[in-house]
C-alpha cells in the first residue's frame, strides 16, 4: 500500500471522528487524488464538514469549488458567502478573492470601497497581489480617494515581493512621474524585472523608453 492510500486512510478515520483539520485534508486528497480516485463532489462534501466547523481553509476551498462550480453547481454568491466567512478570520488569501468579488460586482453588489476596505486588510498581512490591487485603486481613485503616492508605496511592497503587475505599475510611475519623482532609469530598471517574468506591457514599455534614449 502505496505511502498517499496510507496518509488518506489515516486522514478518514479522524475525519469520520470530527477533526476539522482531517476533514480538510481528506477533502484535499479527493479533490487532487492524492491516494483515492479524484473526486471532487466529495471534496467538496468534506471541505463542507470542516468548514461548519470554522475550518478558515476549509471555508476558503468551498469558495472557490462554488465560484468556479468544481464538485457542485456555480453559485457566485455562496462563494461570497464562503469567502467571507474565511476573510473574516483573517485569511488574507480570501480577503483578496471577497475583494475581487466587490471590485466585480460577482455574487455580490459591485463596491468598490468594499473592495479596497478587503484588499488592505489583505495587504497589511503582506499579500503581493492584494498589495498591488490596492496600488491600481489609489492610483486609479477607485474606491478611494486618487493618491498617487500612496500607489507607489504599495506597488512597491508587490514588486518588492516580486510581482510582476506591481514592477509594471512601479515603472509607469517612475517614467511619468506620478506619485514619485520621475526617473526614467528606475523606470527601466522595475520594467526590467517585470519584463524579465513575461509581463508583456513592461517588454513593450521597456522598448520603447530604451528607444528614446
Amino acid at each position: 500500500m502505496s505511502y498517499v492510500i496510507q496518509t488518506a486512510e489515516q486522514y478518514r478515520k479522524a475525519a469520520d471522528q470530527g477533526n476539522a483539520g482531517a476533514q480538510f485534508a481528506l477533502g484535499n486528497c479527493y479533490y487532487k487524488g492524492d491516494g483515492v480516485e479524484k473526486n471532487r463532489a466529495e471534496a467538496v462534501r468534506w471541505y463542507r464538514k470542516a468548514a461548519d466547523q470554522g475550518n478558515v481553509y476549509a471555508q476558503y476551498n468551498l469558495g472557490l469549488c462554488y465560484s468556479n462550480g468544481e464538485g457542485v453547481e456555480k453559485n457566485r454568491a455562496e462563494a461570497v458567502r464562503w469567502f467571507r466567512k474565511a476573510a473574516d478570520q483573517g485569511y488574507a488569501e480570501a480577503q483578496l478573492c471577497l475583494g475581487l468579488c466587490y471590485a466585480s460586482g460577482d455574487g455580490v453588489e459591485k463596491n468598490p470601497a468594499e473592495a479596497v476596505r478587503w484588499w488592505r486588510k489583505a495587504a497589511d498581512q503582506g499579500h503581493a497581489e492584494a498589495q498591488h490591487n490596492l496600488g491600481l485603486c489609489c492610483y486609479n481613485g477607485l474606491g478611494v480617494e486618487r493618491d498617487p503616492s500612496a500607489a507607489v508605496r504599495w506597488f512597491r511592497k508587490a514588486a518588492d515581493q516580486g510581482d510582476a503587475e506591481a514592477q509594471s505599475g512601479l515603472g509607469l510611475c517612475y517614467a511619468s512621474g506620478d506619485g514619485v519623482e520621475k526617473n526614467p532609469a528606475e523606470a527601466i530598471r522595475w520594467w526590467r524585472k517585470a519584463a524579465d517574468q513575461g509581463h508583456a506591457e513592461a517588454q513593450h514599455n521597456l522598448g520603447l523608453l530604451l528607444r528614446q534614449r
